[in-house]
């Protein structure tokens, strides 16, 4: 095997391990006041709900509290809120 044959094979190896473990890191945190927590998909929320979207980048200050739940919907101060 040539050195640029195993350059070739080596990249793209690499370029589809990167493919897969990109596709599975798609978050983003969702915030309603003070209250954030990780989302997976996009949601529409409705506007009532004072949502605000971050990515997954985004730095919370020292007053933000991150409260984790799973499905779709938002905090409401202590409360969970559903979406259909």
């Amino acid at each position: 095997m040539t050195r640029a044959t195993k350059t070739f094979l080596g990249a793209a190896v690499g370029g589809a391990v990167l493919v897969l473990f990109a596709g599975n890191a798609f978050a983003e945190v969702a915030c309603s006041g003070d209250v954030c927590w990780h989302v997976k998909e996009k949601y529409k929320y409705p506007s009532e709900s004072r949502v605000i979207i971050h990515e997954d980048s985004w730095k919370a200050g020292p007053k933000i509290r991150f409260r984790e739940h799973e499905g779709r919907g938002y905090w409401r101060g202590d409360d969970w809120v559903d979406i259909k």
